[in-house]
């Protein structure tokens, strides 16, 4: 039984030293990294910041218990205008923070990078739970109410650009349409204007039908009016006179009728008889001898 107890305390011994040993540790690491931070501290004010972020690196890798390194570094980014890498630190900065005044100043300085960036709603958060840990901070909260502004325009512009955006969509949507119906319209015109072309052609055709028929109509009616002319001129008249080809042609005016020429021509051959007979009695007593010479 006492051996027992022996042991049980020689182990509690063994573990009292090994925690005393790893705080000891702790401790050294922890001073070694502010001594670390310090270093930096002092070739960053002189302006050396590779030295200075080497140190930085150096201090946070020395000890996890030292929140001022990683803050420290991130707002040398921050100055350097690296705002990526400073937001990496002050966000380590703000989980390795044990107060909250650290925590605050990582948070503000957090906000600070997100309103670089124009991040206003993640700046609104990040001023919002810097003001949990120090409500009192005045220039906090400026930065927080001026964070609620930012955001509010940006948002009312945002919606705008939307806005904007839906009405050149619906306005390009609607000339799609109008250019749509534009395109219907002509095909529809077009084809009214070939219905109307068929129609007038149609029209045409019925009118030629139509004056076909009717010279055919009137051809026919000549020719059976003709045909009744004829009917009529073999048809004997009312007082019983002779057919008319039968009747003798009565003269017209200044004509001679057959009788007279018949005389007239019996006439002529008289005196062409006599003039006949007088050169055959001409030719009987000789002709004249002509004494005179020709010159």
């Amino acid at each position: 039984m006492k051996k027992l107890v022996y042991i049980v305390f020689l182990i509690g011994c063994f573990t009292y030293a090994q925690d005393d040993a790893d705080v000891k540790e702790k401790e050294k690491a922890l001073n070694t990294s502010k001594n670390l931070t310090w270093e930096a501290n002092k070739e960053l004010s002189e302006n050396n910041f590779s030295q200075a972020e080497a140190n930085y690196r150096k201090a946070i890798s020395k000890s996890s218990e030292n929140a001022v390194a990683p803050y420290n570094l991130g707002s040398a980014y921050y100055n350097k205008e690296t705002y990526s890498e400073a937001f990496g630190r002050f966000k380590q900065a703000s989980e390795l923070a044990s107060s909250k005044a650290d925590k605050h100043k990582a948070y503000h300085n957090m906000g600070n990078v997100f309103m670089k960036n124009k991040e206003y709603e993640k700046a609104v958060e990040a001023y919002k739970e810097a003001l949990r840990n120090n409500p009192s901070d005045e220039e906090t909260r400026y930065n927080f109410a001026l964070a609620k502004e930012l955001l509010k325009k940006q948002q009312d512009e945002q919606k705008k650009n939307d806005q904007n955006k839906d009405d050149k969509k619906d306005n390009k949507e609607d000339q799609k349409d109008k250019n749509e119906d534009k395109e219907k319209n002509e095909g529809d015109g077009d084809d009214k204007k070939d219905d109307q072309g068929k129609d007038k052609d149609k029209k045409d055709g019925e009118d030629k039908k139509d004056k076909g028929d009717e010279g055919d109509k009137e051809n026919k009616d000549d020719k059976n009016g003709k045909g009744d002319d004829k009917k009529d001129q073999k048809k004997p008249n009312d007082k019983g006179d002779k057919k008319p080809q039968d009747q003798q042609q009565q003269p017209r005016p200044n004509q001679l009728s057959k009788q007279q020429v018949k005389n007239l021509l019996k006439a002529m051959e008289n005196e062409e008889k006599k003039v006949q007979e007088k050169m055959d009695a001409q030719k009987v007593k000789g002709a004249k001898v002509k004494n005179e010479k020709d010159w």
